[in-house]
């Protein structure tokens, strides 16, 4: 493997956050931690407990874990998009690079900046609540896991996106939405049985689901399903990103 040539992207992006913290770390923390005192707050108030986890202490995983996933597709959208957008896109196929390297360095510097952004709402939320994580080796499992499912799914969308909107169309549109109907502030038994049932197709509740076990030992759906889903978030993202360099698909003028 072509370790320097990892490291050079690697590195490439981690400056980039460096030049923008204001947008890549202070802004996603900031917007978080609102979420978090409004909703706890305001809700908070009525709802003191979810089964017998206070709700402000509940709805921390859920809010961790949209973030992770919005920065996490952001991250690597962006950081794919601009390369092709500018052509030297093309400096990065012509050199002996693989595909998997390629994907491994602008991938792992996404979920990297994720994972840090996600780290520190969580001391922040800690000042704010008392948060108890009964499985400390198992939160840390889906922290990586669902970094690097989603900055792969946001690579493949800095790929396919040929415009600005388009890269902020999957962010604002579709996970956003799903994340807020995936139980992260609710669990889905205060749910009509109807609209639990319903719930059960947001693939995004599997995600939340088992973050928030690995903080109080409890869940909407089963922990292993959880992990299923986080695996095959994975393994299909690698899929489609291995079709796209095999057939050069938008990266062959």
């Amino acid at each position: 493997m072509n370790f320097q040539a990892m490291k050079a992207i690697y590195l490439t992006e981690m400056a980039r956050t460096r030049r923008t913290v204001m947008q890549s770390v202070i802004s996603p923390v900031i917007s978080t931690v609102l979420y978090f005192v409004v909703f706890g707050a305001a809700i908070g108030s009525r709802i003191t407990e979810v089964d017998g986890v206070s709700y402000g202490a509940f709805i921390v995983p859920g809010l961790i874990m949209m973030s992770l996933m919005i920065q996490s597709l952001s991250n690597a959208s962006f950081g794919i998009y601009f390369p092709q957008f500018t052509g030297t896109i093309f400096e990065i196929l012509s050199a002996p690079v693989s595909f998997f390297e390629v994907t491994l360095a602008y991938v792992g510097a996404a979920a990297t900046k994720a994972i840090l952004v996600g780290l520190i709402i969580l001391t922040t939320a800690s000042f704010f609540v008392p948060l108890q994580i009964q499985h400390p080796v198992w939160m840390m499992a889906f922290f990586v896991l669902t970094s690097v499912a989603f900055a792969l799914i946001g690579f493949i969308i800095g790929i396919w996106a040929d415009n600005f909107e388009k890269l902020q169309f999957v962010p604002l549109l579709v996970v956003t939405p799903l994340a807020f109907l995936g139980g992260s502030f609710y669990s889905i038994a205060m749910l009509p049985e109807f609209w639990q049932k319903v719930t059960l197709f947001n693939p995004v509740l599997y995600l939340i689901s088992g973050f928030r076990w690995s903080f109080y030992g409890q869940s909407d759906v089963s922990l292993w399903l959880s992990l299923l889903v986080t695996m095959l978030f994975l393994c299909g993202a690698l899929s489609v990103i291995y079709w796209i360099f095999k057939t050069g698909y938008r990266l062959k003028p």
